[in-house]
């Protein structure tokens, strides 16, 4: 998990060059003909990035922007009115059956199929409209890493072409070096705060809502420890009487809108005699975790979560499990 992890910088560079004419040419289509809406299907760390497309979507494109349970096409064989929408499937092996099969139902139902997948020879990869491969070569920890951030980065390499914006093909000229610096930060304090903890919750809003999911994801497959993920917007309706004196949070913080109402919930959290951790650009204190100010907002929450896979593994470590090997789980999980 760690040495996969750390190719993260290498993986996007390596992608965004390999995928540049693919996502020109769909980027160019989707500008000739714009779809009704946007659907994703994924499962697991692809379903954590198909939040945060979503919202990259939805704020970049103005697209509404689902998500669609793969259970309804393999389970109960429903057909969903899909004709002129961009359905996007999400896998690192691209081999779940029911992955593929809503695939297939989709574009049988007159979507466009958009596979990002890192499997290239996938049966996901054969039934897809488009394939925008991840590159991040072969991931052998259980523990998805590389190709979680691959998964974003291709997400946000396709909005910046269809939308034109100047901005965010800067950050992403810059997105290799940014995860390179987000890896070699120290984020130990993690490793201390919640290696005797059985509880905590993660906590981000808007762009950072994936980053807590997946952050949530990891503590639990590779630490046995049982980590729930809220939206900053929504952990006031009821979760909130769970923490107490003591209570381990997790936030993800990036500079846009979210921000101020976001820290203020913290600050909350903190006079209720809770232990706070922050991720945010620029934030400072005991209990802020680095990360560089001056982050775009939407470049964000990869770097944060490059930093901390790297603490997470050695929180695993710490905590007497291997991350690579978690118990009674698999790599590829086919799913009916």
């Amino acid at each position: 998990m760690y040495r996969e992890a750390q190719e993260t910088a290498q993986v996007v560079a390596r992608q965004f060059e390999r995928n540049r004419r693919t996502v020109a040419a769909l980027a160019a289509r989707l500008r000739a003909r714009p779809p009704r809406f946007i659907v994703t299907c994924a499962r697991g760390s692809s379903d954590h990035a198909a939040t945060f497309a979503k919202y990259v979507f939805e704020t970049r494109l103005g697209l509404v922007t689902a998500s669609a349970s793969p259970a309804i096409a393999s389970i109960y064989d429903v057909p969903l009115r899909l004709r002129e929408a961009l359905f996007i499937a999400i896998s690192q092996s691209g081999r779940s059956p029911d992955l593929v099969r809503s695939a297939q139902a989709a574009r049988e139902a007159g979507a466009h199929v958009l596979a990002l997948v890192n499997v290239e020879d996938s049966p996901l990869a054969g039934c897809a409209d488009t394939v925008i491969p991840l590159c991040a070569g072969t991931e052998r920890s259980v523990a998805a890493t590389k190709s979680y951030l691959a998964t974003l980065a291709a997400v946000l390499q396709l909005t910046a072409q269809v939308s034109g914006d100047a901005a965010l093909e800067a950050a992403l000229g810059r997105l290799p070096e940014d995860l390179d610096r987000g890896w070699t930060v120290d984020w130990s304090p993690l490793v201390e705060a919640f290696a005797p903890v059985r509880n905590l919750f993660v906590v981000g809003r808007g762009f950072g809502l994936g980053a807590a999911q997946e952050a949530a994801l990891k503590f639990k497959e590779t630490c046995a420890l049982h980590a729930e993920a809220f939206s900053a917007a929504e952990v006031r309706h009821g979760p909130m009487a769970l923490v107490g004196a003591d209570f381990p949070l997790l936030f993800f913080v990036q500079d846009d809108g979210t921000r101020a109402p976001t820290l203020a919930l913290a600050e909350a959290f903190r006079a209720r005699g809770a232990r706070v951790l922050l991720a945010a650009p620029g934030a400072d204190g005991a209990d802020a975790l680095p990360l560089a100010a001056g982050l775009p907002a939407l470049t964000t929450p990869l770097v944060a979560v490059q930093s901390f896979y790297r603490a997470v593994a050695a929180l695993a470590l710490a905590r007497g499990y291997d991350p690579d090997h978690p118990p009674s789980l698999a790599k590829v999980t086919e799913t009916l």
